[in-house]
Order: C-alpha cells, then structure tokens, then sequence
C-alpha cells in the first residue's frame, strides 16, 4: 500500500495528448479496464495475478515449489481466478519476488508487470512502487505501453477492434472488449469535457523510488503528439462514382500504414 492519489481530471486530457487522443478516449479505456478505479476499498492497486505468467517466469524448484502450491500453471484459464488476487501475490512473492510482481496486471490500464520496460520503469519492483503511489502513474504507464507497441493509431482512429486485439490478444472478442470500448467512448462523448488547452499543461515528470536499487527514476513519457494528430480520423464525405473509390483506397492504405507502424 502506498498514497493511492487519485487522478484529477486534468490528467485524462493531458496524458491522452502525449498518444493524440482525448479525454473521452481515455475514460473508454479506464472504464473497460478497471471501471475507472485503480484502487481497490484497501488502497491496494487493482490487480489480477496471473498464474501462467507466473510458471513462464520460473524453472527449477522455484517452480516447482509454485506448481505444488497450485500458484503457477501452463496454460492461460485452467481454472478460475479468486475474488482477490493479493493472497496469491503475496505467497508467489515469498518464492521469487521479481517473477511474482512480473505476473499481476497493474492498476488502471492493467499493465502486466513483465511489460515494466514498455511502461516506462527500469525493474519490476519502481513499477509497483509508482502503481502504489498514483492513478497518474497507472495511466501513464498504460499511455507508455500503448505507444510502446503501436496501438496509438488505433485508438486515435476509433478502431476498437484493433486495439482490442494489441491490448488483450486474440481472446478480446469473447469479452467483448471492443464493444464495451466502442459503447464508454459513445457515452463519454455525451459528457462535456474537462477545459483544457493542449501544449498548455503538459505532463510534469514522473518520479518514484526503485525499492529494488534505493534510487529514484524519471518515468519518461511520449512527446506530445502534434494538435492535429489528437483528432480522430475523420470518415471520408460520401461522393459518387470513381472519386469515392480512390477516396476509399486513400484511407484503407493510410489506416493500413498507421497500424502497422
């Protein structure tokens, strides 16, 4: 347990606008995520421990210490999660601690501990002190890895399913992840957004505390994406004939091109 700050409203647009999105972009991705909470009623970080991740983090009798105490196995849904996962973090955490805080997925946008890198920290344990701290943290290494492995463009394009798919992987459908974005972003572009200027309130640097190594790290943001950028793609005006088809081409190629770099 740590400060467990709240995010303030400023800080959807302002973290949104580092990947050129808005605010209600980011509230569809919270809200699909955790429901907007990154905390749980104890101040802990939300978290869920995954124990395949956990057996591809072991060998020896590391593992196998894990697989008798029923914390690690193979293959992704072998059996149900409990209703809290900090049990089982904790007894992993007493087998090996590294591994153990690899295999949860963290706070607001549950960024599993083995992305640490892509979110931005240099080990596993300062991604847990700054899940620990503030929500701010939370979102701004979810807005790290998102940009980290390209799905920036998809959000910026409204393309759930795209984005599903990097987010969560190939299983997205069955939860309907990109439905559930697609249905948070309708209902929070009803909702009138927090005042604020892009380049005007740009984020300020991170800092938390490695435990692991006793100093004290910059978590780096993207640059702040440019004004246009932050715009949706917007859908091409209906025209008849051979104009409307290149118009259609012109914008499958560009899509094609953002989501695949």
């Amino acid at each position: 347990m740590g400060a467990a700050k709240r995010l303030d409203d400023i800080d959807l647009p302002k973290l949104g606008a580092c990947i050129g999105v808005g605010e209600d972009e980011i509230h569809a991705f919270v809200d699909v995520e955790t429901r907007g909470h990154g905390f749980d009623a104890q101040g802990r970080p939300i978290i869920l421990f995954e124990p395949h991740v956990f057996h591809r983090n072991l060998t020896g009798d590391a593992l196998a210490q894990a697989v008798a105490q029923g914390l690690a196995y193979p293959e992704w849904g072998e059996k149900p999660y409990p209703k809290d996962s900090y049990p089982r973090l904790i007894a992993a955490c007493a087998i090996d601690e590294t591994a153990a805080l690899k295999s949860a997925s963290w706070g607001l946008g549950q960024v599993l501990g083995e992305n640490f890198e892509a979110a931005g920290f240099l080990t596993p344990q300062a991604m847990v002190e700054g899940m620990m701290a503030d929500e701010e943290i939370q979102l701004a290494a979810a807005i790290n890895f998102i940009q980290h492995n390209h799905l920036d463009a998809a959000l910026r394009s409204h393309n759930w399913a795209a984005f599903a798919l990097g987010y969560n992987g190939k299983s997205y459908a069955k939860n309907e992840y990109d439905v559930r974005l697609a249905d948070a972003f309708r209902k929070w572009s009803r909702i009138k957004d927090t005042p604020w200027v892009p380049g005007k309130a740009l984020p300020a640097p991170i800092v938390v505390k490695d435990p692991a190594s006793d100093q004290s790290i910059t978590i780096q943001l993207p640059a702040p994406a440019s004004q246009s950028a932050t715009r949706p793609v917007p859908t091409p005006p209906h025209h008849s004939g051979l104009i409307a088809i290149i118009l259609m081409l012109l914008a499958a190629a560009a899509t094609f091109f953002h989501l695949g770099h």
